[in-house]
């Protein structure tokens, strides 16, 4: 069973909340769906992201990390880089310009026949071709 259902072009995800992080599953539903623009975030490894610029969630942080793994999805809360979700198809080690950043662990991908595959693809589009279409948002 997931509960987020995931689009990056024809690639398809599900995910799962983080049991560890309620406070961030509580402020990011009412943002359900969002539709924004994937890009790559080089300085951080493998892994995509999409900008939130000051619009953040007001939780702090919680069930955060600086080193996710493949799928893994974070949000970064804090005030010293731009609120983000950070969404990584490989190796990747969380950071901005202004250094190490850490991030709300707030759901994972839902393994299946394929997943890690089409994160990579979906990884390599965003770095070769540009910017993606992302939707997050609830699964029915």
């Amino acid at each position: 069973m997931s509960d987020l259902t995931i689009a990056v072009g024809e690639s398809r995800f599900t995910a799962r909340w983080e049991a560890a992080a309620p406070r961030t599953r509580d402020a990011l539903l009412p943002w359900l769906p969002i539709r924004s623009t994937l890009i790559h975030c080089k300085w951080s490894g493998e892994s995509t992201w999409i900008p939130f610029g000051d619009h953040r969630p007001d939780v702090g942080f919680e069930n955060h990390t600086s080193h996710p793994a493949p799928g893994d999805l974070l949000i970064y809360t804090g005030d010293i880089s731009e609120c983000e979700i950070l969404f990584p198809y490989g190796a990747c080690s969380f950071n901005s310009r202004v250094g190490q950043l850490a991030g709300n662990h707030f759901a994972t991908l839902v393994p299946d026949e394929g997943w890690l595959e089409r994160l990579r693809e979906v990884g390599r589009r965003v770095l070769w071709e540009g910017a993606q279409e992302i939707e997050i948002g609830e699964a029915s």
